[in-house]
């Protein structure tokens, strides 16, 4: 390889230290004007040096691009956090309009009973068929004795409203011998259809017995 020139070699230790040079004190600049001359008697010398000098400045490049990378993933895992926490606080806004309708609808009025009026408790009322392709519901507003409701595509038929059951029982017998064969019993409980056995509590046993 060919040597470099002592006037070169100079020349490239003073753009090694020239940024700093200029704040060097007296004694400082002296003892660099002295390594010059040894770098100038010795290139092989000043070229470890500055083969080691760009070398760590290739290390500190890369540990910059990783600080750089590193910032990036955590700008990234900011965002997502406060993605997340946006997130939580809609699911919490939500579960707590959820909570307020549950109370509201536990707090509201029972709905009306078939026939347009307020049910409390149990009601026994005598269905008299179920029909199809039938639409009685105009006869049922203010009409508290005839009433219906709509259920697998039929409209069943009631009358008579009775907090007694065998009141309802009476006026199902009585229906029957005028020819309507299908009468039957059905309870209502708070305005809400519900099945026999749920609310008779053992009146069948303890009275005379239903003739279904």
């Amino acid at each position: 390889m060919k040597k470099l020139t002592p006037i070169f070699l100079v020349i490239l230790v003073a753009l090694i230290s020239f940024n700093s040079y200029a704040q060097l004190s007296k004694a400082e600049k002296k003892e660099w004007k002295k390594k010059a001359k040894e770098y100038a008697k010795n290139p092989e010398e000043l070229k470890i040096l500055i083969e080691d000098n760009q070398a760590l400045q290739g290390q500190v490049n890369s540990i910059k691009s990783e600080s750089s990378q590193l910032k990036s993933r955590m700008a990234d895992k900011d965002a997502k956090i406060s993605e997340l926490q946006d997130d939580l606080s809609k699911l919490r806004s939500d579960l707590s309009a959820a909570r307020n309708k549950l109370r509201d609808a536990q707090s509201a009025p029972a709905a009306p009973a078939p026939g347009g009026q307020m049910i409390d408790g149990v009601v026994f009322k005598v269905q008299i068929g179920a029909f199809r392709n039938k639409d009685l519901s105009k006869y049922f507003d203010n009409n508290e004795n005839f009433s219906g409701e709509n259920a697998d595509d039929l409209q069943k038929i009631t009358l008579g409203q009775f907090r007694d059951y065998w009141e309802a029982d009476t006026f199902k017998k009585y229906l029957r011998e005028m020819g309507v064969k299908d009468a039957w019993i059905v309870p209502y409980k708070d305005g809400v259809r519900v099945p026999i056995k749920d609310v008779l509590e053992g009146v069948v046993a303890n009275s005379p017995a239903d003739s279904d």
